[in-house]
């Protein structure tokens, strides 16, 4: 934090300025100002309100004053109704201070502005959130697997924490925190904390969480949720009627741990459960501490989609152990993440399969590079006046990870091992821009070994665009057979049904239908569609590929298919390629809006506005 907060001086609004190499410390994304005032602990006191859709109640926030004399206390919020603000007098007792907020930003929200007594430590702020706060997303109990009980569940990254919570929504400053929440009786409520499994339904939940964590770690759903073991510290919470397959999908969550601390060191979060959440959920996974929140789209009933609770566990050590210190630095979170989640699949499942990954990763990474503008194909991007949701491309991912492969390439793989366990222990519990790992990495890695790279590579893969001429390019032995099958497919040479896929793996399969998506023809996918079923197709990921390929085709018995899938599923990697394939002819994307339409009741913010972008309704 230290190393951060003289360089936050300058101010942190929007558009100020351009970013240089001088000023990559500050977080543009925040109206708060660490270099004066840092929060230590929040304590929450909450109603959740299903009819009004409302998180009602108060924050306290514990401080430690940075700067002697100051007496601001700057929070961020983003349509928050702020009813009355408290400070704490040395005998604890709480009177009102006063209090403005300024006029909101579209990206950023609004600047809270507290006024510090001098002798103040905490600050309790009473607030409501907005039914339409873009952190919470909150479903009829028809959006819901169980169809009983209405569901809430928030989304905190990067800088939706301030919808839900005045905070300062920053990755530079770390919280612990406790909560009491109350919900309907027949509901439970968990937290990103220590969720007690054997507390009755009753209503009123309190959580501890004793870790400090970046506010976008905070996390919080209510619905009609249970409980099942996998193992001493690993467990399921899902709706009752997608608990049990839930449980048998991911029930190598545990080896995954122990394969983890093999590799990286101790897992230090206490419990490592996932909460199975409605398939609206925008996003794979979320990584919130001792509680990942997982999509249901990767319930496949085979396991071959298993890599992204690998990927949620790895980030309990890049990311949540070590943090991104602005969203510039997102790499430094998600590139890690990915290169860790690979080598726990190696792990658990082999090497045969971490390549087949490994490939698809580089796949999807090309078809980005052909979407994001050039200067986002760099992996420490310059985000000052955009919002930091832009940053989460498959750039950040699969390029870090390739600079990752990279690296274990040239300095051998036990020594890069040694190099990233030490890193995670040096900077455990702290942020970090991306300077500040590249000196670390010059003096760890480059300096103490003869064999490797020269810092000026290290700095090309960081900040210049695409992927230098000596990347890695990965390539798995299993896919050659795939690919001389599809070469022949698409020249007419092999019938779809004597194509052999019997024992294809999900990884097979997706190879195979990347490669066909690009030119498919209708006779192609009438043909693929009578040898396989693909149409009806159970595994969303497959689903995705082949649904795509129907809207290049054309392929008008696939669309039913499509419609329900548009409709049925919120996860934005697999719907918005879809929205804008769909968008690129009049008649189609006319199609997709009145699909959208039945849509959008159930999509979470985020997708709603990503679907409206891709369709031009904003």
């Amino acid at each position: 934090m230290k190393a951060l907060t003289a360089l936050l001086a300058a101010g942190l609004a929007l558009g100020a300025g351009s970013t240089t190499r001088a000023d990559t410390g500050r977080d543009v994304h925040s109206y708060a100002e660490p270099d004066k005032v840092v929060t230590e602990h929040i304590h929450l006191d909450l109603d959740v309100d299903f009819a009004a859709k409302q998180l009602r109640g108060s924050a306290t926030l514990s401080l430690k004053r940075i700067a002697s004399g100051d007496n601001q206390l700057v929070l961020d919020t983003r349509d928050l109704t702020i009813s009355k603000v408290e400070a704490a007098a040395p005998n604890g007792a709480f009177a009102p201070t006063p209090f403005t907020l300024d006029k909101a930003d579209p990206a950023l929200g609004s600047a809270l502005r507290i006024t510090l007594p001098a002798d103040a430590k905490s600050v309790k702020v009473t607030y409501a959130s907005s039914p339409t706060a873009s952190g919470l997303q909150w479903l009829s109990a028809n959006q819901t697997a169980g169809k009983k009980h209405p569901f809430m569940f928030s989304q905190a990254q990067a800088i939706h924490a301030r919808s839900f919570i005045p905070l300062q929504d920053t990755p530079q400053i770390r919280v612990t925190y406790s909560a009491v929440v109350r919900t309907p009786k027949e509901l439970r409520a968990v937290m990103s904390a220590d969720n007690d499994a054997s507390q009755p339904t009753n209503g009123e939940y309190k959580f501890k969480m004793p870790q400090p964590i970046p506010s976008y770690l905070i996390a919080i759903a209510a619905g009609d949720l249970a409980f099942k073991p996998m193992s001493a510290r690993t467990g399921v919470w899902a709706e009752p009627v997608t608990l049990d397959a839930a449980v048998k999908e991911f029930e190598d969550t545990e080896s995954m741990i122990v394969a983890a601390e093999k590799l990286y060191g101790p897992y230090v979060w206490g419990r490592y459960d996932l909460l199975i959440l409605p398939p609206s959920f925008p996003f794979g996974g979320m990584e919130n501490p001792r509680l990942s929140f997982i999509t249901p789209t990767v319930i496949a009933g085979d396991k071959s989609l298993v890599s992204l609770i690998a990927h949620e566990l790895a980030h309990s050590w890049s990311g949540n152990l070590v943090t991104n210190a602005t969203w510039r630095d997102l790499w430094l979170n998600e590139g890690f993440t990915t290169y860790v989640e690979n080598r726990i699949m190696e792990e658990i499942y082999g090497r045969d399969r971490a390549l087949m990954e490994q490939t698809l990763g580089r796949h999807d990474l090309l078809e980005d590079f052909a979407k994001v503008d050039e200067k986002d194909r760099a992996l420490a991007i310059d985000m000052t006046g955009r919002d930091p949701d832009e940053a989460f491309s498959r750039v950040p991912y699969d390029k870090g990870a390739a600079l990752l492969f990279y690296l274990e390439d040239k300095y051998g793989r036990d020594k890069f091992d040694a190099f990233v366990k030490g890193y995670f222990a040096a900077h455990k519990f702290k942020t970090l821009t991306t300077e500040e790992f590249i000196a670390y990495a010059d003096k760890e890695l480059i300096k103490k070994n003869q064999r490797g790279i020269k810092l000026p590579k290290l700095k090309e893969w960081i900040y210049q665009p695409g992927l230098p001429e000596d990347a890695p390019q990965p390539e798995s032995p299993a896919f050659e057979a795939v690919d001389k099958q599809l070469a022949s497919f698409t020249s007419g040479k092999l019938a779809a049904n004597k194509i052999k896929a019997k024992t294809w793996t999900t990884h097979e399969w997706l190879r195979f239908l990347n490669g066909f998506a690009d030119k498919p023809t209708v006779a192609q996918m009438q043909a693929l569609d009578a040898a396989f079923k693909l149409t009806q197709t159970g595994n969303n990921e497959i689903a995705h590929v082949w649904l795509r390929a129907a809207i290049k085709a054309d392929y008008k018995p696939a669309f039913p298919r499509l419609e329900q899938y548009l409709v049925s599923i919120g996860r934005r990697k697999l719907v918005i390629p879809l929205y804008n394939l769909l968008a690129q002819t009049p008649a189609n994307k006319a199609w997709a809006i009145e699909v959208f339409k039945k849509a959008e009741p159930g999509y979470h913010p985020l997708t709603i506005g990503s679907a409206k972008k891709e369709l031009g309704l904003n």
